[in-house]
């Protein structure tokens, strides 16, 4: 079988550490499925800027348009605060998503059965849990021109974004959120501020447009951003599949996040454009930030990490087959009653990140 390649890009923090586990998992794979992967590391964010005096190297992003997609760990750290605005670890992650083109954010949200207990919602409002949300990636307030902070002739400063959709921008994020939802259970939430923002007026008559032109068999319903926040904590069950603008789901995906106990438990996908030869560019990450207070300590949860990897077979290798292999021996490994310390519940054992690694390849030998 033909090598697969994979950019793996551990970041900063317990990104290194989260990576790893990923790593044995590879190592199992090429032992027991028969699979075999090219893995380039590279450097992203405060270990880049350490290294080469920016977040992004040009060695990286090459790298990142060779492979057949990236597994990224988490960027950032306070030793970086004070570093100018386009040298901060973070600006190597959005530039990393610019470069490649990756406009389509996919943050899935299930809650596992073992761990309905570890949310800090009732029971009954979270068991069974699993929606995916849509992040818009490459555009909007984060992206818009002009930008900045002025000080003005009196003295005062302004500071100064701009929230800028397409239509074209728009339309192709929309469909990935209706072809999602033909393949689970056929809703799609649109979440905007249309009553405020011009802009997000314009997000929801196009999401109509071609929704009218090319997925009447969907289910498309409209909520403002502010009803959406408290509907997620107050009745997620009612959402399939969510589609929103950059900044919207950037806050509503970490909203999301605690229903499933831990920010350590999520995912997520980062799509591309597919080219005329079918490859379309892909990056992986766990939602989670970099920790600095539990980095090198062996205690971060690798579970989001993993399961984004899991993606990274199922959305770029169309290995779904494996991707299950590798969600189902994260579900076991959660029944057996292993958690580490973000998700720990009493009469549970508390385990390191490495153990933690162990148990998944454990469980995974058991499965083949």
């Amino acid at each position: 079988m033909a090598a697969k390649t994979l950019l793996i890009l551990p970041g900063d923090g317990i990104g290194i550490e989260v990576t790893a586990q990923v790593r044995r998992i590879i190592d199992w794979m090429a032992k027991r499925r028969n699979v075999a992967f090219e893995i380039t590391d590279g450097l992203i964010g405060g270990a880049a800027y350490d290294a080469h005096g920016t977040p992004l190297p040009d060695a990286t992003i090459a790298a990142a348009h060779k492979a057949d997609a990236v597994l990224l760990g988490a960027v950032g750290g306070p030793q970086y605060d004070d570093l100018p605005f386009d040298k901060k670890p973070e600006r190597g992650l959005l530039g990393i998503r610019k470069q490649m083109g990756l406009f389509a954010n996919l943050r899935p949200a299930v809650v596992f059965d073992a761990l309905v207990d570890a949310s800090t919602l009732k029971p009954e409002v979270v068991s069974g849990l699993d929606i995916m949300i849509v992040r818009e990636l490459t555009g909007g307030i984060y992206f818009g021109e002009p930008r900045g902070i002025e000080t003005l002739p009196d003295g005062q400063r302004k500071g100064v974004n701009t929230l800028t959709y397409t239509t074209e921008e728009i339309r192709r994020i929309g469909r990935v959120a209706f072809d999602l939802a033909r393949k689970r259970n056929g809703k799609v939430c649109s979440v905007d501020k249309a009553n405020v923002l011009e802009c997000t007026i314009l997000w929801r008559e196009e999401m109509i447009k071609l929704h009218q032109e090319e997925y009447t068999d969907i289910e498309l319903s409209h909520m403002y951003v502010d009803n959406a926040a408290m509907q997620l904590v107050r009745n997620p069950k009612q959402f399939d599949v969510v589609v929103t603008t950059n900044m919207f789901g950037d806050i509503l995906s970490d909203c999301a996040a605690m229903l499933t106990g831990s920010l350590g438990m999520l995912p997520s996908a980062s799509l591309g454009a597919t080219d005329a030869k079918g490859r379309r560019p892909a990056l992986y990450e766990p939602v989670h930030g970099s920790a600095p207070d539990i980095a090198g300590k062996d205690m971060a949860n690798p579970l989001a990490t993993v399961m984004s990897f899991a993606m990274c077979l199922r959305y770029s290798f169309d290995m779904a087959e494996d991707a299950d292999l590798i969600e189902n021996a994260v579900k076991a490994v959660l029944k057996g009653g292993l958690r580490t310390a973000d998700i720990m519940q009493p009469g549970k054992a508390k385990v390191s990140t490495s153990v933690m690694g162990e148990a998944i390849v454990r469980e995974l030998d058991k499965m083949v």
